[in-house]
């Protein structure tokens, strides 16, 4: 008989974990504030429920994709959520960027509920997310850990354990701290080619063979040459997440130097009306101010989910 998870959030990337979830055989239970998010559950084979509890109702495990640990505390803790339906030892995971601190605040509390927690931060894209290329960062017991691998099988490529609860977003916001500074340099020298005249399709594919290479270019490169910015990650979110890192700076004072910057670009992306664009959009900043021509195709559509 096939195993029943709950998710709560099915935007960009809750839909590729139910789709994978779905193609894995398990049966899946969601919940968003979003009718068209539901309906299209629905349409890939889900079940589409009325609240948080009603996502929790009966399962093993719960996703938690939502837009930080606010929203996450609010969904399990808050009047019709997840722990009013728990059943004793369900396994939260919760897959959103949230504060570490909050993470392990939260998974104490539900500890004392009988709730299990694990901060299960992912590392991809939405659009990775739909080819399964996405990777878990964990912070949790060992022994909860090892229950959930079943789980993360359903949706990911691969998990990995960083420690206590917290860890996990601890790992997460590192490894988007890395990312910043990729994507910057990449955006940085695709403008300096762009004004010297360089083909940018010749450019990006040295570029993707060369030393420099990452996934970033192969991610983002294409988006930034043609200027369509198709949401596999929003302006918005990249924001937030640069905050929450600088927060983790402060809090603890580590230097911030490239996500600093980071956070200034995606501010005035923000403030420039890019925000629910993909974050590789901050790239038309950097062309702006190298003189080169405005682009109107600044694709506002949706991507996959």
């Amino acid at each position: 008989m096939a195993e029943r998870v709950g998710i709560v959030g099915v935007g960009l990337m809750g839909q590729a974990f139910s789709h994978q979830l779905l193609q894995s055989g398990f049966k899946v239970q969601g919940y968003d504030l979003d009718e068209r998010r539901l309906a299209q559950l629905h349409e890939r084979g889900g079940t589409p429920v009325e609240s948080p509890a009603a996502a929790a109702r009966g399962v093993r495990w719960l996703i938690t994709s939502l837009p930080g640990s606010e929203v996450v505390r609010e969904v399990i803790l808050g009047a019709n959520g997840v722990a009013e339906a728990a059943a004793r030892g369900l396994i939260v995971a919760d897959t959103s960027t949230s504060r570490p601190e909050d993470s392990a605040k939260l998974g104490a509390e539900l500890a004392k509920r009988g709730i299990r927690f694990l901060d299960a931060c992912v590392s991809g894209t939405s659009a990775m997310a739909w080819k399964k290329d996405l990777i878990v960062i964990a912070g949790g017991t060992v022994e909860d850990f090892e229950a959930a691998k079943p789980l993360f099988a359903g949706f990911s490529r691969a998990a990995y354990r960083m420690g206590a609860a917290g860890s996990g977003a601890m790992a997460k916001l590192i490894i988007n701290l890395i990312l910043f500074g990729n994507r910057l340099a990449l955006a940085e020298g695709l403008v300096l080619g762009m004004k010297a005249g360089m083909e940018g399709e010749s450019l990006l594919q040295v570029l993707q063979d060369a030393a420099c290479s990452s996934k970033t270019m192969i991610d983002k490169g294409p988006k930034m040459l043609s200027g369509d910015y198709t949401p596999e990650g929003l302006v918005r979110i990249s924001l937030k997440d640069a905050r929450l890192t600088l927060e983790q700076g402060t809090r603890l004072g580590a230097p911030m130097l490239v996500t600093s910057l980071w956070a200034q670009l995606q501010q005035a992306a923000y403030q420039q009306g890019l925000a629910e664009l993909d974050s590789s959009a901050f790239i038309e900043l950097l062309r702006e101010m190298a003189g080169l021509p405005k682009r109107t195709r600044r694709n506002s559509k949706r991507g996959n989910g």
